[in-house]
C-alpha cells in the first residue's frame, strides 16, 4: 500500500457530523443550538471570528498558505484541487438544496449578526467546507508517518465552521454538513495531488509557473475586493505581502541553478 494512501475507514468519517446534522435538523433543534453558539461566542471580540471567517475564504487561505509553493509544492496543489472541488460541491448543494438561512428566519435582532444579512442558501457553509477540503487535503497529501502533525489542523477548521454561527451567517447544521463534504472534497484533492510526478512540482515547471500566476491574481482579488468582512482588511493586506513575498523568491529560483546530481 502506498505511503500517501487513504485509508478506507477515513471516507466513512465524514458520515459522523452529517449525521448529527440531520439529527439536529429533523429533531427540531435547528433554531436553539444556532442562538446557543451565536450568544456564547459573543464573549470574545468580533474580529476573532471575522478573521477566522477569512480562513474559510478560497483567495484568504490560498494566499495565506502561498508560500507552500516553495516548501511544499505537492502539499499546495493538494489545496488547490480540494479548493476546485469544494467550490464545486458548494455550489451544487446550496442550489440544490436553497434552504434559508438564520436571517431569512429569526426576527431581526433576536441573535447577533456581524455583516450583512444573508437570507438564501444555506446548507452546506462554504467557508466551512472550504477550510475543511483545505486541511484534509494538506493531511492526505503527505505520508502516513508523517500526518500526525497535521491533525492540530482541523482545529482552526473547526474554530472556521465557529465562526460562521458567530457572525450570525450559519446555522450548525449547515457547519456540520460543511465539515463533513469539506473533508471528502479534501480527500479528492489529495488523490489527485499524489498523481504529480515528483520532478513535475519544481520552480520552473508548467504546473508551479501556473501557481505563481494564480498568486498575482490572488494579489488583484485582495487589492479590489473585501473578503467578506471590512474587519478583515488587515489580513487582505498581511495576504498581499506574503504572496508578494513569495514571488520574489519564486522569481530569483528562476535564476538559480539547481545543484548537479553525482555521477
Amino acid at each position: 500500500m502506498s505511503k500517501k494512501a487513504i485509508p478506507t475507514f477515513a471516507w466513512f468519517i465524514p458520515l459522523a457530523p452529517l449525521a448529527l446534522a440531520c439529527a439536529i435538523y429533523f429533531g427540531e433543534f435547528q433554531s436553539s443550538t444556532f442562538l446557543f453558539i451565536n450568544r456564547f461566542t459573543q464573549l470574545l471580540p468580533d474580529t476573532l471570528w471575522a478573521w477566522l471567517t477569512f480562513l474559510g475564504n478560497g483567495w484568504g487561505v490560498f494566499a495565506l498558505a502561498f508560500p507552500l509553493l516553495l516548501l511544499a509544492p505537492r502539499m499546495l496543489t493538494a489545496g488547490i484541487f480540494a479548493g476546485g472541488i469544494a467550490a464545486l460541491a458548494s455550489t451544487v448543494l446550496k442550489g440544490f438544496f436553497n434552504l434559508p438561512r438564520p436571517a431569512g428566519i429569526l426576527t431581526n435582532g433576536s441573535f447577533y449578526r456581524i455583516g450583512e444579512a444573508l437570507l438564501y442558501k444555506a446548507f452546506p457553509s462554504g467557508h466551512t467546507l472550504t477550510a475543511f477540503a483545505i486541511v484534509s487535503a494538506f493531511y492526505f497529501s503527505v505520508a502516513k508517518e508523517k500526518r500526525a502533525p497535521f491533525m492540530s489542523l482541523f482545529l482552526p477548521a473547526a474554530l472556521v465552521g465557529l465562526s460562521r454561527s458567530a457572525v450570525g451567517a450559519h446555522w450548525l447544521t449547515d457547519v456540520l454538513g460543511g465539515a463533513g463534504v469539506g473533508i471528502w472534497c479534501g480527500m479528492l484533492g489529495a488523490l489527485a495531488a499524489n498523481q504529480f510526478p515528483e520532478n513535475q512540482l519544481g520552480p520552473r515547471k508548467i504546473w508551479t509557473h501556473l501557481i505563481a500566476l494564480g498568486g498575482v491574481i490572488a494579489i488583484y482579488a485582495h487589492l479590489t475586493q473585501i473578503m467578506d468582512l471590512e474587519l478583515n482588511l488587515p489580513l487582505q493586506y498581511l495576504s498581499i505581502a506574503i504572496v508578494a513575498f513569495t514571488l520574489v523568491f519564486y522569481i530569483k529560483a528562476q535564476f538559480t541553478q539547481a545543484p548537479r546530481k553525482a555521477e
